[in-house]
């Protein structure tokens, strides 16, 4: 059992030391985290963040679509963001507020609902909305700067901070948050549009199916693009087509 526990402030969330990690990826494997922690909300993780010591390491896990954990398992705490940050309402006639534990095809959804325009992409996005505010997530033809008009996050300290996508100097594939920050939920800002949504998305469900193994566990798009190329058609070329190492292929 780890000692680390006894060094954590009381939280309403779940603490638990050397939590196995594999059942909560897309892959199934990997070790255990030293402690996992599934706050209730944004106050409840304010709690945890302010509490505990300074030199322990903080690792954010939403549903690991595109993450590999170690046999060694994962040092210091691990947060998981489950249902208390899983909301996603309308605002106002052109928004929609989300939580950063909120899987982006449910975002999707929600707006095709509001009859939103402009946010469909997000349904061929498997991951939630703290990674695509990470990473500036994008898929055909969107991105997750160009739909985005606020997110929140809590600093190391617990602190509550807002940004604007100028704030996180988004790239492609990249933003400026610094480690340790933890996006809490965001602003995604739509174009009214009472037709033509659930036909976009269906385009993307079926473009997704053509090309790509979706009856399997999948790092779906794990690798960035170079500037001017496609990533699979660099590995295509290279012979990397159906390559396989014990039970992992390259699709």
């Amino acid at each position: 059992m780890s000692g680390l526990l006894d060094h954590l402030p009381a939280v309403r969330g779940r603490l638990r030391a050397e939590a196995p990690l594999a059942p909560a990826t897309w892959f199934k494997v990997g070790g255990a985290a030293e402690v996992l922690f599934r706050p209730e909300d944004a106050d409840d993780l304010r709690t945890l963040l302010r509490g505990r010591p300074a030199d322990v390491p903080l690792t954010v896990l939403g549903v690991a679509s595109n993450t590999l954990v170690r046999d060694g398992g994962i040092r210091g705490l691990v947060v998981r963001l489950g249902r208390g940050f899983a909301g996603v309402e309308p605002d106002g006639a052109d928004g929609l507020i989300a939580g950063a534990g909120a899987l982006c095809a449910n975002v999707a959804q929600q707006a095709m609902r509001a009859e939103l325009g402009r946010l469909a992409f997000l349904s061929g996005i498997p991951g939630t909305v703290g990674g695509a505010l990470r990473m500036n997530a994008g898929a055909y033809g969107g991105e997750t700067a160009g739909v985005l008009d606020w997110a929140e996050a809590l600093d190391p300290n617990g602190g509550l901070h807002r940004f604007s996508p100028r704030d996180l100097g988004y790239a492609y594939r990249h933003s400026d948050l610094p480690d340790g920050w933890v996006f809490t939920r965001a602003r995604f800002r739509g174009v009214p549009a009472s037709r033509g949504i659930a036909e976009e998305m269906a385009g993307i469900a079926t473009a997704r199916t053509d090309s790509q193994p979706v009856g399997m566990a999948t790092g779906g798009s794990t690798f960035r693009n170079p500037p001017g190329l496609k990533a699979w058609q660099l590995i295509d070329a290279a012979g990397g087509r159906g390559l396989r190492i014990g039970g992992a292929e390259m699709s």
